[in-house]
């Protein structure tokens, strides 16, 4: 049997298992994989300025992919860069591997430069995390890792001393013996038969679909039309809910919309479709709730389930239809469509602006794109308001992807995500849609991105603040502090740093710059200056939030800022 460095067994084990590129720094304690990679013709090493951008950018390619995405940190802060990144990824579900170089074998509890232990501190964001401390391990360690980031969809971490990676070892043929091989969880035929007849008991019944209905549209509509069902979907269920399904009324949580929140609260029977979606207070206090979810720890920790189907969604569908009795009563339906329509007129009517303005209403920024952007484009979208004008003006098609981190809910990552992305499908429109603050968080980004000359379009919603936190001060009745942001011209920044840089602010020139950034054949960014005091109104205002922003306007006319009252107003009243 040959000999192979262990560094050569993981490249090996990386490529049988398809993976074409890995995101990282260079560093000693990787030199063992990088030189390997350097060789090679089948893999490339895509250097990133940051580790943690370079996470996010494996968890883009791993979500468009659903295949093996890898990214790599040398020793101690090589590794720990990646870990927000990596968390993003672990609680998206996305299988990606990191390679955490560690210190010499032989000064690991020494205390060494730069020493850290990786297999605990990765232990809480990932599947499997384990040291390879001796080369004999290589091959088993390495095989693990891929299965479990595959199999369980998270993260898997392979720990190598530096020193290590240059040994060498007898190495196998590489076996992955659950690579592409999938299995459908089923329900029982009893367990169907008692959800179908609580679903045909309700008078007003409500699907609440997530990510979990990827690749069950056509059950999910069939499902809808047999019910008279509204369908709400989760922010993660939009690109596969939303394609041309006309029984969909929206989105519900703090960034829905009357209809979506309206056509859960108004309902006496929930159905419950591949989401863990987390905010209680959108959940009816008295409705009946049948969930479906692969992963069973789901079922009922979000509110309370009568019964709990542990399942594929499309596979349970396809069992659950034949046992539902087929209803001619479209009330409910019909009235969560009508707010639905009303929703749509009403966001309509907020994205415009008038010529000679001296700033943007977001809202247009966003409609725009949506109207001009290619039919598959993919979007990214910054956590905080980029999200909620993501999650409202965009529409997914089935060619349309959208990439967020919308459960570990972390700034900055859109540009990483996207030029991830564009390496992944080559030629398709990838936009990120940034705030200032997360692009200015890993503004380092923007040179991995001419450095490799990505042809991402970026979309900077520059209001000088961290608005979304803003808003939440506002809503709770506390003065905002520590929220406003001094920034630059981020399009004269861009073009500084070689991309194609644009800045706008009057609404009449918005739509040809958009359009000529789009075009341009190379990475661009739009500095689209937005009004600050922009309000994102919740489906739903409770009595406390009311109170607080009563609060808040008091505060601030006791503290001198009566002028940023009037700004609000003029901004979202007057319109």
């Amino acid at each position: 049997m040959p000999k192979k460095s262990v560094a050569e067994i993981i490249v090996d084990t990386l490529v049988a298992a398809g993976v074409k590129r890995v995101f990282g720094v260079v560093g000693d304690s990787l030199n063992g994989i990088t030189d390997n990679i350097r060789t090679r013709d089948d893999i490339e090493f895509i250097a990133v300025r940051h580790e943690e951008g370079g996470a996010f950018a494996a968890g883009a390619e791993a979500h468009l992919t659903g295949d093996l995405a890898v990214c790599a940190g040398s020793c101690g802060p090589g590794n720990t860069h990646l870990i927000n990144g990596l968390y993003d990824c672990h609680r998206s579900r996305v299988p990606v591997l990191a390679l955490a170089a560690q210190i010499p074998n032989v000064e690991i509890g020494t205390g060494y430069f730069q020493e850290t232990h990786p297999e605990r501190l990765f232990r809480e964001c990932s599947h499997y995390c384990e040291l390879i401390s001796v080369p004999e391990q290589a091959v088993r360690t390495i095989e693990s890792a891929v299965a479990a980031a595959l199999g369980q969809r998270g993260v898997a971490v392979v720990v190598l001393p530096g020193d290590v990676a240059y040994l060498e070892t007898e190495a196998p043929e590489v076996l992955l013996p659950t690579q592409g091989r999938r299995s459908a969880l089923r329900p029982s035929e009893a367990d169907i038969k008692q959800a179908a007849e609580l679903l045909n008991a309700g008078e007003k019944v409500t699907i609440l679909a997530g990510i979990g209905c990827a690749g069950a549209l056509d059950e999910l509509v069939h499902t809808a039309a047999a019910l008279q069902a509204p369908v709400v979907h989760a922010l993660r269920g939009k690109e596969h809910v939303e394609p041309g399904n006309p029984y969909d009324v929206g989105l519900t949580g703090l960034l829905g919309m009357p209809a979506a929140y309206h056509a859960l609260m108004d309902a006496d029977t929930i159905l419950m479709l591949g989401t863990d979606f987390p905010y209680r207070q959108f959940y009816p206090e008295k409705a009946r709730v049948v969930q479906v979810d692969i992963r069973p720890e789901n079922i009922g920790r979000r509110t309370r389930v009568e019964i709990g189907l542990a399942g594929d969604v499309a596979e349970t569908l396809r069992q659950l239809l034949p046992h539902l009795t087929p209803r001619t009563d479209r009330a409910h339906l019909e009235e969560a469509q009508k707010r639905h329509r009303d929703d749509d007129a009403h966001l309509a009517e907020l994205a415009t602006g008038e010529a000679g303005d001296t700033s943007l209403h977001p809202q247009h920024v966003a409609r725009l794109l949506d109207e001009i952007a290619a039919e598959n484009a993919i979007f990214t979208c910054d956590v905080g308001t980029p999200t909620i004008w993501a999650a409202r003006y965009l529409h997914m098609n089935g060619k349309r992807r959208l990439l967020g981190s919308f459960v570990h809910g972390s700034m900055a990552n859109a540009v990483s995500q996207a030029y991830g992305a564009a390496l992944v499908e080559p030629g398709r429109q990838v936009i990120a849609m940034c705030g200032d603050g997360g692009l200015a968080m890993l503004l380092s980004e923007l040179l991995t991105i001419r450095q490799h000359k990505i042809p991402v379009k970026i979309i900077v919603f520059n209001n000088s603040a961290l608005s979304f936190v803003e808003l939440e001060m506002k809503a709770a009745g506390i003065i905002e502090y520590g929220t406003e942001l001094d920034n630059p011209d981020f399009g004269a920044l861009a073009t500084a740093a070689g991309l194609k840089g644009f800045r706008v602010s009057d609404p009449a020139d918005l739509e040809s710059v958009l359009r000529e950034a789009l075009a341009h054949d190379g990475p661009a960014l739009v500095d689209a200056v937005v009004k600050r005091q922009e309000l994102s109104m919740p489906p739903s205002i409770e009595a406390k939030q009311a109170a607080g922003f009563g609060l808040y306007a008091l505060k601030a006319l006791m503290n001198g800022r009566g002028s940023e009252l009037l700004e609000v107003a003029k901004t979202n009243l007057f319109r």
